[in-house]
């Protein structure tokens, strides 16, 4: 009896041991530095931004709005807290574009999203969710950066 309790245990741990699934170009310093769990993944937020509640028609100030939300989309990059941004297409939600946020907390993002004119002016509202993402993802902004040829 202990004998074949002795082999069920080794046949066990071998099993498990294969059903694990290592990766041999692994980097702990890397992993670590984009705070990466043990998956290579993260939380973020993901930011859905819909149409808001200001309906007004003053054309000088959705432009200025929106030529500021622009620029603190700028800001959010250069600090390290926006990782995606862009429109979407029309939609029958009013849904007009998502970030995804390098924070972890909606709080947090809610509070960082108080600096984009046209959310404070509530031109557009944001949608708030937590997001498990690869935790390299901010590594394509350095590239993004070098193939667009005329800045929106």
């Amino acid at each position: 009896m202990k004998t074949i309790l002795k082999v069920l245990i080794v046949l066990f741990s071998t099993i498990t041991a294969l059903g694990q699934n290592t990766n041999p170009k692994y980097d702990s310093t890397l992993a670590k530095t984009f705070g990466a769990d043990d998956y290579g993944m993260k939380k973020y937020i993901l930011v859905l931004l819909k149409t808001g509640s200001n309906k007004t028609t003053d054309e000088e100030f959705i432009s200025e709005s929106f030529r500021g939300h622009l620029e603190n989309i700028g800001r959010m990059v250069d600090s390290g807290k926006l990782v995606v941004a862009g429109p979407l297409g029309k939609n029958d939600n009013s849904y007009r574009g998502i970030f995804i946020l390098n924070i972890n907390t909606t709080e947090g993002a809610a509070e960082l999203l108080q600096s984009d004119p046209a959310i404070k002016e509530k031109l557009l509202e944001a949608d708030l969710y937590n997001w498990y993402g690869s935790a390299a993802l901010p590594e394509y902004l350095e590239a993004s950066d070098k193939i667009w040829k005329v800045k929106p």
